[in-house]
């Protein structure tokens, strides 16, 4: 028997793959639905979403919707915007920010759950970890050179992003062609979704 979306949504929501290793406990955070056009790959839900449950439910994400374009009813819609992490559960702190997502849940759930997004025409590659993931040898040697190669992987539907942390703000300031090149190039491709 086939497994459904929501028979996989149900798995991973209840994942106690690595419990022990979390901090905080497991509570995986996903958003998925067979429509969406737009499937965005982020790193790890960090300790604000972790309490929440919402994905992207932190100044991060704030940041994210306005280099999309997205309100917050477009952006949580699952029929339009399919969240899925590298790793679905908050790591725990880092000495300096988070630690890395998880290892094991891109390997057991990613292949299961991108065959149910059918639709998908768009993948935002979210920093470093998304980007090792799907791009693998097709990245540049840094991040910074990755997203600088935009253009390159846009005609294969992915387009890699710094991630929106206010931590990363010195990387803003010392990249000022991210916002006033890239950013309205992303809102058009995001506008081409007609979400």
């Amino acid at each position: 028997m086939q497994e459904t979306l929501a028979q996989l949504l149900e798995d991973i929501r209840g994942c106690r793959h690595c419990a022990d290793a979390l901090p905080c406990g497991p509570r995986p955070i996903v958003q998925a639905h067979g429509a969406a056009p737009l499937r965005i790959i982020g790193q790890a839900p960090g300790r604000k979403v972790h309490e929440t449950g919402i994905p992207w439910d932190d100044p991060s994400g704030d940041r994210l919707r306005r280099w999309l374009g997205l309100t917050s009813e477009q952006f949580y819609d699952p029929r339009k915007v399919a969240i899925v992490p590298i790793g679905f559960c908050y790591p725990g702190k880092a000495s300096s920010g988070d630690q890395p997502p998880r290892p094991e849940c891109a390997s057991l759930w990613h292949d299961r759950l991108n065959a149910h997004l059918r639709d998908v025409r768009l993948t935002l590659l979210i920093g470093q970890y998304a980007q090792a993931h799907y791009l693998g040898d097709r990245r540049k040697a840094t991040l910074s050179d990755t997203v600088r190669a935009w253009r390159e992987y846009l005609p294969l539907g992915s387009l890699p992003l710094p991630h929106p942390s206010p931590r990363n703000q010195p990387w803003l300031a010392k990249n000022p062609w991210f916002e006033e090149e890239l950013v309205p190039d992303i809102q058009n491709a995001i506008r081409s979704l007609n979400l």
